[in-house]
């Protein structure tokens, strides 16, 4: 039910984003604490961005899931432009991060909704 999806003007090779794949799904997991088994993560690199007027590195992250805690949002951000700031080298000043709440009848999995 967590969805994650990261868009960078970087380039990423194949295995870095693997790589960011899974340490983005455990991130997740733990900071919602739900269980990973359901956390899905897409890594878009290469992407035409600009942010303030320059294409120096960046990104765009959308993460949207099902009860989203609004008191645990801030520390997530925090982890989450660490993390990318680590791996794709945008600075937190140059990361969006795009929260998202649904409702469990408007999230389907496996034939039906949560």
């Amino acid at each position: 039910m967590p969805y994650l999806k990261l868009q960078t003007n970087q380039t990423l090779t194949g295995e870095e984003k693997i790589g960011l794949c899974k340490i983005t799904s455990e991130c997740i997991a733990e900071s919602l604490n739900k269980s990973e088994k359901y956390v899905m993560v897409t890594i878009q690199s290469d992407q035409i961005m600009t942010f303030a007027g320059t294409n120096e590195a960046c990104a765009y992250i959308e993460l949207k899931s099902i009860e989203l805690p609004r008191d645990r949002v801030s520390e997530l951000s925090t982890k989450l432009c660490n993390m990318i700031q680590r791996n794709v080298g945008a600075a937190p000043e140059r990361i969006y991060i795009e929260f998202t709440d649904s409702s469990r009848d408007m999230w389907g999995w496996d034939g039906k909704t949560f």
